[in-house]
């Protein structure tokens, strides 16, 4: 699986953005999808997941409320929408999967090593 994001920027304090992660290679449903965010000297952090239909999502408790994860099978697209952007969300953003094949209802794993693969970050940078 190829995994492709896009969609960071500049955004000021309040704002929103909405990050995209576009998917190739496999059937797009067999996998969970995650986002996670690393921001200079940080550890890797998880963001949020959704499970391969779509119907079962998980989140950090820093974005519930904020930001929403949500999936296109048909386009083979995981979209990160971030609203009420804080400065502490300035991070690279990483979209992340990993095959769950018939367990596609099941709520998806917050952990980073379950997922196998991951695509390049982009940059979420809000201003004060």
């Amino acid at each position: 699986v190829q995994l492709q994001a896009s969609g960071g920027g500049l955004v000021q304090a309040g704002g929103s953005l909405r990050l995209s992660c576009a998917a190739s290679g496999r059937t797009f449903s067999w996998y969970a999808m995650g986002w996670f965010r690393q921001a200079p000297g940080k550890e890797r952090e998880f963001i949020a997941a959704i499970s391969g239909s779509g119907d079962a999502t998980n989140y950090a408790d820093s974005v519930k409320d904020r930001f929403t994860i949500s999936r296109d099978n048909a386009r083979n697209t995981v979209h990160l929408q971030m609203n009420t952007l804080k400065p502490e969300d300035t991070a690279a953003y990483f979209c992340a999967a990993y095959y769950s094949g018939a367990d596609h209802d099941r709520r998806p794993d917050w952990r980073s090593d379950e997922y196998a693969y991951w695509g390049q970050g982009t940059q979420v940078t809000v201003s004060s």
